[in-house]
């Protein structure tokens, strides 16, 4: 197949991942050209050369607009606004079998252009404003929405989702993350460093636990980890920076235990998926969809509990690490994550019209 990849625009598509969404867009884009589809990725200019590649704009937003999220900006809306409609537009003459809209914007959204060209939409988010009403009036029979977990399934859709939605997990390839059989009785935490994804709690825990931690991850809020993370750092606690690749397998896979401490409705968590590919339990904070991935693999708290979470990481500890790994060969890999959406592409071309179910 012919397939049009549209992706978010606020980053780099492309290693070191800014976060779970560049991470899936680019594994997403390898592996269907793996597969041996003509894939065109339609993102930033300043993305991985590896893919053909169709900018949206011609660097990546955050360089444009440095703001640490979307405000509102009229500014940014425009420009956004811009580069999005005549990409939809390209898309829509290119002669495409599909598009997998990941951008999260809403004109990829609209009915006029999912009857133009196949789409598969797949929602990385909770339900938010800017969004949320396009999403709903989105429906046509060649558009299949995803979200990645049940939790965010009754999120967007309280009242029951449309037929046309379903659950569609990410995966990743196990062996890019490969099982180590012991750890060295340390912890790692990874992901984007800004409050809502809980660092601090994850350094107070690995504390008061009496266990080291390895930090990695992008600094997206230079302000929040200077007030609240660095001066905690020190020789039991350390920051690896924001590695790429084998190196942030390496620095992961060694540990013992993971530490995944979301302070917001987490619709995944492909870090800890990441992390139990490598064997590591997972001690975590019950938010979002952690319970609903991590499962058997790991120990909870509630969030923002220290002390519940430092009792999680002992209790972690004591799950064999064979858990974590069959976990994700069972659930989350690479293959099945592919194979699903090749059926997902398959029903929107067909144009099944299950609206009326």
């Amino acid at each position: 197949m012919r397939i049009a990849i549209l992706g978010h625009v606020r980053q780099r598509i492309a290693q070191p991942f800014a976060g779970g969404m560049e991470s899936h867009c680019w594994h997403l884009a390898a592996g269907l050209q793996d597969r041996g589809h003509d894939v065109v990725l339609f993102a930033s200019g300043d993305s991985d050369p590896r893919f053909p590649i169709d900018p949206v704009v011609e660097q990546h937003y955050e360089r444009t607009f440095p703001w640490a999220e979307h405000r509102g900006s009229a500014p940014l809306i425009a420009h956004l606004d811009a580069g999005y409609a005549a990409a939809c537009d390209r898309i829509a003459a290119g002669g495409f079998d599909v598009v997998h809209n990941n951008s999260l914007h809403r004109f990829a959204l609209e009915p006029a252009r999912t009857m133009v060209t196949p789409t598969v939409t797949s929602l990385h988010v909770p339900p938010y404003d800017a969004l949320h009403w396009f999403v709903r009036s989105s429906r046509s029979p060649h558009h299949r929405l995803t979200v990645t977990s049940a939790r965010q399934h009754d999120a967007w859709w309280p009242e029951g989702a449309p037929a046309e939605a379903s659950i569609l997990h990410n995966g990743i390839d196990p062996a890019r993350w490969p099982f180590h059989a012991e750890g060295d009785g340390t912890a790692a935490w990874c992901g984007r460093i800004t409050p809502n994804k809980g660092p601090h709690f994850a350094v107070q825990a690995a504390r008061r636990a009496g266990i080291g931690l390895t930090l990695c991850g992008p600094i997206e809020d230079p302000e929040y980890f200077e007030a609240e993370v660095a001066p905690l750092l020190g020789s039991d606690i350390r920051y690896a920076g924001h590695l790429e690749g084998d190196a942030l397998a390496r620095a992961i896979g060694q540990a013992s235990v993971f530490l995944f401490t979301p302070c917001w409705d987490e619709p995944f968590g492909l870090v800890a998926v990441e992390a139990m590919s490598c064997g590591l339990p997972v001690a975590a904070f019950a938010m979002g969809a952690a319970r609903e991935i991590v499962g058997e693999a790991g120990a909870y708290a509630e969030c923002g509990d220290v002390a519940g979470l430092a009792d999680a990481i002992s209790a972690a500890l004591a799950i064999p690490r064979d858990v974590p790994r069959q976990r994700v060969l069972s659930h989350f890999t690479h293959d099945l994550w592919l194979d699903r959406c090749e059926a997902l592409y398959a029903e929107a071309r067909r144009g099944d019209d299950r609206m009326a179910a």
